[in-house]
């Protein structure tokens, strides 16, 4: 049973810049989809590890908390590592040279 979720630096960063860039872009209402989808996967991955895929990143599991981001973890016993949250449009290869 998965007792702790631990975020990166960069899974922090990113959460925040994403948020961030909604409420200059678009409307508290759109923050509050992403933040409540965000939340939503992250319970899932907490009860249903396993739940996502294996990406094609060393151990990590990519989910899709919406169409332009992507959440990357990493399972360890009883611990959920998430290592980014990762904007879609980016080139994936940025994500291997300097996140893993």
């Amino acid at each position: 049973m998965i007792t702790t979720v631990h975020w990166s630096e960069e899974a922090k960063t990113d959460y925040a810049s994403n948020i961030l860039y909604l409420l200059e872009k678009w409307t508290p209402k759109d923050v509050q989809e992403f933040v409540d989808k965000a939340d939503n996967i992250i319970e899932i991955i907490t009860s249903m590890p396993e739940a996502f895929p294996v990406s094609g990143y060393m151990d990590t599991r990519k989910a899709l908390v919406c169409k332009q981001i992507s959440l990357y973890y990493t399972i360890n016993k009883s611990k959920i590592n998430l290592v980014r949250f990762w904007n879609n449009m980016q080139n994936p290869e940025n994500l291997v040279n300097e996140h893993f």
